[in-house]
């Protein structure tokens, strides 16, 4: 069983950044790879990015140079940076865990881009 708790959403304005966090507890050892999902209302849930245990990364081509993914082994913990958010980034951001033959999620943290 791996267990993710996401923070770091928020209400943020056209432009800004937020970070987001994701530290994982549990089977961590299992984890071959973690990433961050979006899910806008009304519509199907989507990868933001991924990064495996090794540190490669993958990005949804509309978001390469906007968002950033890392993680921190030592704190067990992956994070999304976004910058320039803008009104249609505003979704639940959920961080997924992929072991074997499992796949874990957290609960979603809320992101709201507006004025």
């Amino acid at each position: 069983q791996v267990q993710l708790v996401e923070s770091g959403g928020g209400l943020v304005q056209p432009g800004g950044s937020l970070r987001l966090s994701c530290a994982a507890s549990g089977s961590i050892f299992s984890i071959y790879g973690m990433g961050w999902y979006r899910q806008a209302p009304g519509k199907q849930r989507e990868l933001v990015a991924s990064i495996t245990s090794g540190g490669s990364t993958r990005y949804a081509d509309s978001l390469k140079g906007r968002f950033t993914v890392s993680r921190d082994n030592a704190k067990n913990t992956v994070y999304l940076q976004m910058n320039s958010l803008k009104p249609e980034d505003t979704a639940v951001y959920y961080c997924n865990a992929q072991t074997s033959p499992y796949e874990y999620w957290g609960q979603g943290t809320q992101v709201t881009v507006s004025s």
